[in-house]
């Protein structure tokens, strides 16, 4: 490691925001790890193969390079996310991607704190701003995202004292391969949701392919990285930002009649 290149742990940097965080961190100096079941196909990028619901790999990962290096800081883009009625949902789907997106959040920042203890740093956990507004049918994601939004405040007041700062970052819509890899349960299993899984689907699909680009959303968390007094929780994007800001300013019986009728349409 050169002598004054500081050291960043992005956890699901194989792809989209993750990949293009990597990128942009190796880009201007960084030394950057990247854990993951598949590598970030960046040479610049250094690869752990690591899967964060699978027994202590993940968390031994993050230990072995707080030994060799001082991680400045952790940035936890992993999820996971299905389309399902809550009637109908499998109980290790949703256990899987509470695992995924908020356990896993969890583990990192526990196997990282010691190390950033001495010196402080930086703990940004990607949620998303459907844990704000949520996502029809997507309720199990949007529920494990406003869980970590609570932890990250949480976290706040505890890790002051050591001047290590967390953030939770909240992405809206963003076009990546996501879209595509999220699990969608069939007509069969969705009965007589069906139609409305469909629609909503498709809706949350066109709303992801055409909001904001992977590598305006990874300059943006780099942007929280250098700030010296980032937020506890920060929306990518203005467009975003406004529209979290009105979801907390109209009733919330409004505010989910217009956010229904996105999925809807």
């Amino acid at each position: 490691m050169e002598k004054n290149s500081k050291t960043a742990v992005v956890v699901g940097g194989s792809s989209g925001i993750g990949f293009e965080t990597c990128s942009r961190l190796a880009s201007r100096g960084w030394n950057v790890y990247n854990i993951s079941r598949t590598p970030c196909e960046n040479a610049d990028v250094k690869n752990i193969s690591a899967d964060v619901v699978s027994g202590s790999t993940f968390t031994d990962a993050i230990t072995k390079i707080g030994e060799k290096n001082y991680i400045n800081v952790l940035i936890y883009c992993a999820g996971f996310s299905m389309a399902a009625p809550i009637e109908y949902a499998k109980e290790s789907d949703y256990r899987y991607l509470f695992d995924v997106n908020f356990f896993g959040a969890l583990k990192a920042m526990q196997a990282v704190i010691p190390f950033m203890k001495g010196k402080g740093g930086r703990i940004i956990l990607v949620g998303s701003l459907g844990g704000e507004l949520p996502i029809m049918f997507d309720s199990f994601y949007s529920a494990s995202k406003s869980a970590l939004c609570m932890l990250v405040r949480e976290a706040y007041s505890e890790l002051k004292p050591y001047n290590i700062k967390v953030t939770a970052f909240l992405p809206g819509g963003t076009a990546t391969g996501f879209t595509y890899k999220r699990k969608i349960y069939s007509d069969d299993e969705n009965k007589a949701y069906a139609h409305d899984v469909n629609k909503a689907v498709a809706a949350l699909a066109h709303m992801e392919q055409n909001g904001m680009s992977a590598s305006a959303v990874a300059e943006d968390i780099y942007k929280l990285i250098l700030s010296d007094k980032p937020p506890v929780v920060k929306v990518s994007g203005t467009k975003n930002s406004a529209y979290r800001l009105m979801s907390h300013v109209m009733p919330e019986k409004v505010t989910l009649y217009f956010n229904d009728r996105m999925y809807r349409q």
